[in-house]
């Protein structure tokens, strides 16, 4: 049975690039009926991210637009401006990513579509938030992962740092974002009004940081990199094997001795300096040898049937 908690709510999709389509993807699966808003001629500028999927845009651009409807309107334009505005006059949700000041020059401001419409919902997705220094700066998710300093701590400790893999900020604000719209919604139904919902990159990117932020509060330096590597836990990373990689996350001291025991290892549960997490992490260059040769000795497969109930998975492409 399919789980569609906004059936019948429509939401209005100013937004491009990933991070606001993110957001209305999502909210478009909980039921919504998402229409975007493109410009003529152009579109999103994310179908021209990427190899092509279909001929009308790119991989990027499909992956963050499940399950939406387009309409191409200028609202430059005084006619596309009016469409537009007829189309919100009987939505309950505007989710826009434009240029702080942009809708408002436009007339698609909060203040202004909610005098038609007081019961809407309007999120905003910005680079920098809507005060301080940086309020109205232009923003990706690469420069909010080197901003943040995601960069700075990903990556191997001898070689430069790296941006994740992933867009994680700019996937990360979509849902922040969808999680707001569904908040304020779900206030909506016993005030009868609608409020707006601000969510910017850099915020989800510090997010994303929380216990490096607090570590370097506390120390006075910076994380670093760690390759596959936890900081705070003893072993918790990719090891070798014989034909691959798998990451092992022995989490607990139990998970520690059940590892131990299943690699042939027993005899560094009776030594002192691996007696506790806190006593790994500080003798970890003395830990980690032994448990790499003996796994670098099998396949990945031997291992995952051996180490099965432990949290171990091969590395994959």
């Amino acid at each position: 049975m399919s789980f569609e908690p906004l059936l019948g709510m429509r939401v209005v999709d100013l937004t491009s690039s990933l991070a606001g389509p993110t957001c209305t993807e999502i909210l478009g699966g909980l039921g919504a009926e998402v229409v975007k808003v493109e410009r003529p001629g152009r579109g999103d500028e994310a179908r021209d991210w990427g190899p092509r999927f279909f001929d009308g845009g790119s991989v990027m651009f499909f992956a963050a637009n499940r399950s939406k409807r387009s309409v191409a309107l200028d609202f430059t334009d005084e006619r596309g401006r009016h469409a537009l505005l007829r189309l919100i006059a009987g939505a309950d949700v505007v989710v826009q990513s434009m240029r702080a000041g942009s809708a408002e020059r436009h007339g698609l401001g909060s203040e202004a579509l909610r005098e038609q419409n007081p019961a809407l919902v309007y999120c905003s997705i910005e680079a920098f938030g809507n005060s301080g220094p940086l309020a109205g700066s232009p923003g990706y998710d690469p420069l909010m992962q080197a901003f943040a300093g995601l960069v700075s701590i990903t990556g191997e400790p001898d070689r430069p740092g790296v941006r994740v893999g992933a867009s994680v900020v700019d996937i990360g604000t979509g849902v922040w974002a969808a999680l707001g719209v569904v908040a304020a919604l779900l206030e909506r139904g016993t005030t009868g009004r609608g409020r707006d919902v601000s969510v910017a990159l850099f915020d989800t990117a510090l997010s994303l940081v929380g216990y490096q932020l607090a570590a370097a509060l506390q120390s006075g330096a910076a994380p670093g990199r760690h390759g596959t590597a936890f900081p705070l836990i003893a072993p918790y990373e990719v090891f070798p094997t014989a034909d691959g990689e798998l990451m092992i996350a022995a989490a607990n001291d139990r998970l520690f001795r059940t590892l131990c025991e299943r690699i042939g290892l027993p005899e560094l549960l009776t030594d002192p300096r691996f007696a506790t997490n806190p006593d790994r992490l500080a003798n970890r260059d003395a830990l980690l040898p032994p448990i790499r040769a003996q796994l670098a000795a099998q396949s990945s497969a031997h291992w995952l049937e051996t180490l099965a109930g432990i949290p171990v998975a091969p590395v994959q492409d």
